[in-house]
């Protein structure tokens, strides 16, 4: 421990408002095996080129409420470790599993290979994401903000799905 004053505190900070304890850790390193590898239900959240922090950090700690197993990422996707991320995850990213693929595609080919439906949120779906059966293993591809999923990353699903939104048209 280092106690320092609070300029110091400041210059070290990212935030305006520091809350006047900072930490250096060591970073979580997982592979796909470790995705994976499960003793129940593989329940996935797959990430393609999702760039504001805050959403990743949102996506996580949401996905660890709703029990989900892991997440993979493409390399297109925000550094899960930048600081906004990190104080979006609400403590998240020390308890989810995650990682980052080279390429997004091949991996979609190996969860298939491990009996992994894959479920797209998709504009065109077919049905309301809450139409589908999530008891099996599966993972549910999550776009680009503003693009949403590339066309080739779409043509993997096994099933796209629309999330409608409430309000007014």
């Amino acid at each position: 421990m280092e106690l320092v004053t609070d300029e110091v505190m400041k210059a070290m900070s990212d935030t305006e408002s520091p809350q006047g304890i900072l930490a250096v850790a060591r970073q979580h390193r997982y592979e796909m095996k470790d995705i994976l590898k499960r003793q129940d239900k593989a329940h996935l959240i797959i990430l393609e080129t999702l760039q504001d922090p805050g959403n990743l950090g949102t996506i996580m700690r949401t996905a660890e409420a709703a029990g989900v197993s892991g997440i993979v990422m493409d390399r297109g996707t925000a550094d899960i470790y930048s600081p906004k991320v990190i104080r979006s995850t609400m403590g998240a990213i020390f308890r989810m599993p995650f990682v980052y693929v080279e390429d997004l595609k091949s991996s979609l080919k190996e969860m298939k290979q491990a009996g992994i439906c894959l479920y797209a949120a998709h504009l065109e779906g077919a049905k309301d994401y809450d139409k589908e059966d999530y008891t099996r293993d599966m993972g549910f591809l999550i776009g680009n903000e503003a693009k949403g999923l590339s066309a080739d990353i779409t043509f993997m699903a096994d099933a796209c799905v629309k999330i409608p939104m409430s309000g007014k048209e």
